[in-house]
């Protein structure tokens, strides 16, 4: 099922109409037109909006067939200025509760030489900026723990 579906679905079960839906979040009915025919997909502002109003979980709203592009699409949609006031750990951690809880059992701090010292070797061997080493030190490490390495 698509997402445009999903949605779709969800508001006729919610017994709302696309004007209803408009007005409380503050877009246009043709917005949640085009939300609903998969001509545009929403922002994740946006969706966890909807799964409020829906009264569901915003997985159980985008519980559809998922493929790569839509997910650019996606992240393409959340302006950079956007993304840097999420907080990532905390959106990562309820999927992934060590997230939030680590920190009070992990002494980083003994570990911090050994990443630093990864991270800089990233960054004079391969000239990436932080990010970028950060980046390639969190792929790498994924790597690993699938085996591919």
């Amino acid at each position: 099922m698509s997402l445009g579906t999903s949605l779709y679905q969800a508001r006729k079960k919610s017994g709302l109409s696309q004007e209803n839906v408009a007005e409380k979040l503050g877009v246009s009915r043709q917005t949640i037109s085009k939300w609903e025919t998969d001509e545009t997909l929403p922002d994740i502002r946006q969706s966890k909006g909807l799964a409020v109003l829906y009264h569901i979980t915003l997985d159980d709203l985008i519980e559809y067939d998922f493929d790569e592009q839509k997910a650019q699409e996606m992240i393409d949609s959340v302006s950079d200025k956007a993304q840097e006031k999420i907080n990532w750990t905390k959106v990562w951690s309820k999927k992934y509760p060590v997230l939030a809880t680590y920190p009070e059992k992990v002494r980083v701090q003994d570990y911090a030489p050994a990443l630093g010292e990864m991270l800089t070797r990233l960054r004079v061997e391969y000239r990436y900026n932080h990010t970028d080493s950060v980046l390639v030190l969190k792929d790498s490490l994924a790597r690993v723990w699938k085996g591919q390495i």
